[in-house]
């Protein structure tokens, strides 16, 4: 893995004084809760982002389409609410057919529309579009409390830690990332050098790091690790690979290296927490994560402090077991 450091970061807060420090977070969370309240509310809006690829914000979780001579190649489906939105704001794009979908993990507004996403599309053997996942995912999808529907999970699986394919001209790789659960995805569009980074990277909210389906604080940081290694940055650590977040703006490398450092350090502290024999309560009590909630924690639900000081706890303390 390449060396990584936070000098980006502390090079950007050096000049900002404690005061000035709170108001730039303070500006930087309204921008984040704002996005996500247009993703769940707002309409869809379509954002070019290099070469022959795009990213859909506003159906749920943001969509990344890639268009071209050989048809449409999707990774992930939004929300179900938001279908109409999504396939009009896709045949805007292109009015060939949708090919290949990629789930990159199993929550509703990244899923939502799988069914009538492939019955929208064909194969080039006149079936509906193909829908790639890692083969933990459908497996996963089947043992949620309301189970996804056989006619919305993924069939074309892979038990690999990566697959690859070329399409529209651009070799494209699906890795694994055993992050918010163990049969997560992020994919990498390598011509156009795009990065669609599923629930593995955000930009709204804490990492919610799914235990009870095999999610791991280790698999975000790995997840992250591996992004960084395909990430190059363009004059100045700005620009170059773009990162397209399961939700929230579209980033570049040194916004990944901040979200990997943000994990590890708060991973760090609640782990020596944990070597001290301090209990739950008095972890949440102490606010280890206080110089970060400023910027990610959502004020309740999966991505909140408690959610993921709780996540982190737990994770960690059942590695410690024989």
């Amino acid at each position: 893995m390449k060396k990584v450091t936070r000098t980006i970061a502390l090079v950007a807060l050096a000049g900002l004084t404690a005061s000035a420090h709170l108001r730039a977070q303070a500006e930087f969370i309204d921008v984040n809760r704002s996005v996500r309240d247009v993703a769940s509310h707002g309409p869809v809006k379509t954002v070019h982002i290099s070469g022959d690829v795009y990213a859909l914000i506003g159906g749920g979780a943001n969509i990344v389409v890639s268009v071209g001579d050989e048809g449409v190649f999707v990774v992930d489906t939004g929300a179900a609410a938001q279908w109409d939105n999504i396939i009009a704001a896709i045949r805007d794009l292109s009015k060939k057919e949708i090919r290949w979908i990629v789930n990159t993990t199993l929550d509703p507004d990244h899923i939502g529309n799988n069914e009538k996403m492939s019955n929208a599309g064909k194969t080039v053997n006149g079936n509906p579009a193909a829908i790639i996942a890692h083969e933990k995912l459908p497996m996963r999808m089947l043992k949620l409390p309301v189970p996804v529907p056989v006619t919305a999970r993924p069939v074309n699986t892979f038990f690999s830690e990566q697959r690859d394919l070329y399409f529209n001209d651009d070799p494209i790789f699906i890795y694994r990332a055993q992050a918010h659960t163990d049969g997560d995805v992020f994919v990498h569009f390598r011509h156009a050098d795009v990065i669609a980074a599923g629930e593995t990277f955000l930009t709204t909210t804490y990492p919610n790091i799914d235990v009870a389906n095999g999610g791991t604080t280790q698999g975000f940081i790995d997840g992250l690790r591996k992004i960084l290694d395909l990430a190059v940055p363009k004059h100045l650590e700005e620009g170059g690979t773009y990162i397209i977040p399961g939700h929230g703006r579209i980033c570049d490398e040194a916004d990944v290296l901040e979200y990997h450092d943000m994990i590890v350090i708060v991973r760090d502290r609640i782990r020596d927490a944990i070597k001290k024999g301090m209990t739950l309560d008095q972890v949440k009590a102490a606010r280890l994560t206080r110089d970060y909630d400023l910027r990610y924690a959502a004020p309740s639900g999966p991505g909140s402090t408690a959610n993921f000081v709780e996540s982190v706890y737990r994770d960690l303390s059942a590695k410690k077991q024989p």
